[in-house]
């Protein structure tokens, strides 16, 4: 029986960049995906890229049509629409993709490296020995097949097959509703274009997506990705339901033809703790790897492929696949995009816990900055000397609790980020790291969101 040195299960962003990563360099791959391989890279999601995401990992462009638009920014409305803070800058330039297309160009070059690939073929259960992964039980039609390999990498997405069949190996098995939002999307086509079409639209509104954003965002031939998320915590309404109220009965939606529907989960927090174990990795959105005030994901997934790959690659030479020979991938990704989410995620705390009423005001008078929301969506902490608390005092006299809940958002996103520049170099300090971030997103927990 062949013994792989990589066995990556799913083939989508994350887990084609891992493999072309690793078989570019001579490694043995295959990749395991439930999907028919023409059906790789049909996913409902927002469908955008960011073009610096593109342009760091070298990956030229499509010549399959992937890259349907260009996104010249992001524009984001105010819960009564009267303010608009506009983002046309590098971090939030880029492309509208046909997802399957995208996903099909990155396939193509993993297998053009050399990577294997078993389509139509669903994951049952990982091989253990000795405590660490050896490899995967899976299932081609009627058939049930043993693929041993030295790493095991769980790109399977949000369900994280793999993750939630490990024994305790310090994996969180499972997300809290209040770290994922329900989405659901349309692709719909459009009798007219609405002025400025190179801008992605969010719309922030607690009432008609509470926790969550409407977007609203073009694509080529006069068709609109649309949709809106939700916070999954507690009674919480229909994604869809509020689609049909809010989104659709807009004036540009009139007599629209509808091509795709569909729903779908999004991890919105921190990335899980721990990455890896003994002979195991977790990429993508397995392993919550999304921006989450925006929810966008192909870009972290696509630079946790190349990073796991590239620690692989070292643990190839040392023959060390232990929890502590794959390490390096965990402190890579943390030390750079990681701590760029954890502070997003603080940010995104004190969103769900500010009203329609606060964030109109605070858009409208300067509380809450275009800056701010720019450099939120960079991941940095936004800065406030003091004159510009000053300023902001002024302005906010009716809403001091907004403007200091603004302050101690800031100054839980410095720590958080630099908490992460801290994330230890090998297992040995781990549990410490664990216990104080648990702690920090506690104490955001309940100083912005009044929980306890």
């Amino acid at each position: 029986m062949e013994k792989y040195d990589t066995i990556i299960v799913g083939a989508g962003t994350g887990g084609t960049m891992a493999a072309r990563t690793l078989a570019s360099k001579g490694a043995s791959v295959l990749l395991v995906d439930i999907k028919a391989k023409q059906s790789i890279g049909d996913k409902v999601c927002g469908d955008v890229v960011g073009e610096h995401h593109i342009t760091e990992l070298k990956l030229g462009t499509p010549d399959n049509g992937a890259f349907e638009y260009n996104v010249k920014g992001i524009k984001i409305y105010s819960p009564n629409e009267e303010t608009v803070f506009t983002a046309a800058d590098q971090e939030f330039m880029g492309f509208m993709l046909d997802r399957t297309l995208f996903g099909q160009w990155l396939l193509g070059k993993a297998l053009d490296a050399g990577a294997e690939l078993m389509d139509s073929t669903m994951f049952m259960d990982p091989i253990l020995e000795n405590g660490a992964v050896a490899g995967i039980i899976a299932k081609r039609g009627t058939e049930k097949i043993e693929l041993r390999s030295k790493v095991v990498i769980d790109a399977s997405g949000f369900h994280g097959v793999i993750r939630k069949k490990l024994p305790p190996m310090g994996f969180e098995k499972n997300i809290a509703n209040e770290d994922i939002e329900l989405c659901y999307r349309e692709i719909r086509k459009v009798k007219k274009m609405q002025e400025d079409s190179n801008y992605c639209e969010i719309y922030l509104n607690q009432e008609k997506t509470p926790g969550g954003y409407a977007w609203i965002f073009p694509t080529s031939e006069n068709r609109i990705n649309a949709g809106l998320g939700v916070y999954m915590e507690g009674n919480f309404p229909s994604p869809k339901d509020l689609f049909f109220k809010h989104v659709a009965t807009r004036p540009i939606f009139e007599g629209s033809e509808t091509i795709k529907m569909g729903g779908g989960f999004d991890p919105t927090r921190r990335p899980l703790d721990q990455l890896v174990g003994d002979g195991v990795m977790l990429i993508g959105d397995s392993a919550s790897l999304v921006n989450p005030i925006h929810g966008g994901g192909i870009g972290p997934s696509m630079k946790s492929g190349v990073f796991a790959g590239e620690a692989i690659l070292d643990s190839l030479n040392t023959n060390d696949f232990s929890k502590a020979g794959l390490w390096s991938y965990a402190h890579h990704f943390m030390t750079n995009y990681g701590l760029k989410q954890a502070s997003l995620d603080i940010f995104r705390r004190f969103l769900i816990a500010t009203d329609n009423t606060d964030i109109d005001y605070g858009m409208k008078y300067g509380l809450l900055k275009e800056d701010d929301l720019m450099a939120a969506g960079y991941g940095e902490e936004f800065e406030i000397n003091i004159t510009d608390v000053a300023s902001r005092v002024f302005r906010g006299i009716q809403r001091m609790g907004l403007l200091n809940k603004l302050r101690l958002t800031h100054s839980m996103m410095k720590q958080i980020k630099a908490h992460y520049l801290d994330y230890p170099e090998t297992p040995d300090d781990f549990d410490a790291w664990k216990s104080k971030t648990v702690s920090i997103i506690d104490e955001a927990r309940s100083k912005l969101q009044g929980k306890p």
